[in-house]
């Protein structure tokens, strides 16, 4: 379960907060299960984790 992290001021720059979002400590393998799908790109910025399916250019930006 890859999880890539972005630094907060990257994350503001590509305007991660427009993307459904939930808390790291929250399960990442249960949200996919339930609600994202297997094959969703997630990318760990500060305290959140976001999913940036839909644009995946944001998903290549972000470090291991």
């Amino acid at each position: 379960m890859r999880v890539k992290r972005m630094t907060v001021a990257e994350g503001k720059r590509v305007g991660i907060g427009r993307f459904p979002n939930f808390h790291k400590t929250g399960s990442i393998k249960g949200m996919k299960k339930l609600y994202y799908g297997a094959e969703c790109l997630l990318v760990r910025c500060g305290s959140y984790i976001y999913n940036v399916t839909t644009e995946p250019q944001i998903y290549n930006q972000a470090t291991i």
